[in-house]
């Protein structure tokens, strides 16, 4: 058991050091995955009609701009979870301390939440899952964090997507393949297919999905 332990904590660290490094040598503008505007993201939390007051879970948000519009919007309760504390440091340093935003240096295959929310919202990390018992995990948490009623925002790479990315393989999924994933405990409200062009200039599909629990 000892061992496993170890293990685990070295696996984590493994992450934590892999993804620190990404955003410290190419910069927050100079990862694949950065946005200038989170478009897709916000219009459909207004699809999904995310109220301001909703408890919002960015998981893997690391340094993406979604919580500076979220703040803008008025949303008052908005947790960003990343295993980057460079990504996170970067991100409260632009956006400052304040107490509409949360921010927690977690590595969500050992995170527990402790709370429900409103809005899970999930760009780009779910892919990155290319084991079944992660996967799992994953879900797992997704169920015991989101509320019953409560919108989720989900987006991968599609099926003719990227098969690596910052030297890590991914998976790759359509619509239906995440929609059978989550299960009936999730109603698809939207899809979407997405052109992301990284900064650069490399053209990345991406497959979104949004979704309400029963």
């Amino acid at each position: 058991m000892l061992a496993k332990v170890a293990e685990s904590a070295d696996a984590v660290t493994d992450r934590a050091d892999h993804w620190d490094s990404a955003y410290r040598d190419r910069g927050v503008a100079g990862v694949s995955w950065f946005q200038s505007e989170p478009a897709l993201s916000l219009e459909l939390i207004e699809r999904l009609g995310v109220a301001p007051d909703a408890a919002v879970m960015d998981v893997g948000g690391g340094a993406s701009s979604l919580v500076d519009h979220l703040v803008d919007r008025g949303f008052t309760d908005i947790s960003v979870l990343d295993i980057s504390q460079a990504a996170l440091e970067d991100a409260r340093l632009r956006v400052g301390e304040i107490a509409a935003v949360r921010w927690l240096h977690e590595d969500l295959l050992s995170w527990n939440p402790a709370r429900r929310y409103g809005l899970w919202h999930d760009r780009a990390v779910f892919h990155f899952l290319t084991e079944e018992a992660d996967r799992d995990r994953y879900l797992d948490c997704l169920g015991s964090g989101i509320e019953p009623g409560g919108g989720l925002i989900i987006a991968t790479f599609a099926e003719d997507g990227p098969e690596y990315c910052s030297g890590l393989r991914v998976a790759r999924y359509s619509a239906q393949d995440l929609l059978n994933l989550l299960g009936p405990e999730f109603q698809a409200v939207a899809v979407r297919r997405e052109l992301h062009m990284t900064p650069g200039g490399v053209v990345q599909p991406f497959t979104w999905v949004a979704a309400r629990a029963a």
